[in-house]
């Protein structure tokens, strides 16, 4: 789970149409997100199922913190991918 540049809008629309709000616990659930990278401006949110696969773009550069220097890129929604096809993010398995 993560999160990605801003979405231009008819593509914010049509993934929106793909996601569904969670219905249960999350584990984003008391996470403030901000705005922007370096922005102080907290976002709304509304938490959602993670049952959607993306393909997305980043670059491999990570602070001292292990984290990403730059943001992930959208690139589109993969149709021949299901989310129980995707190990999760550091069990090893690529």
């Amino acid at each position: 789970m993560g999160r990605t540049t801003t979405l231009a809008q008819t593509t914010a629309g049509a993934v929106a149409t793909l996601l569904t709000p969670t219905a249960g616990s999350h584990p984003w659930t008391g996470w403030t997100i901000s705005a922007g990278w370096g922005s102080r401006q907290l976002l709304d949110v509304t938490l959602v199922t993670p049952n959607l696969v993306v393909e997305v773009s980043i670059d491999v550069a990570r602070d001292a913190g292990g984290r990403w220097r730059h943001p992930a890129r959208f690139h589109r929604v993969p149709t021949d991918v299901d989310v129980q096809e995707v190990p999760l993010f550091g069990s090893g398995d690529a």
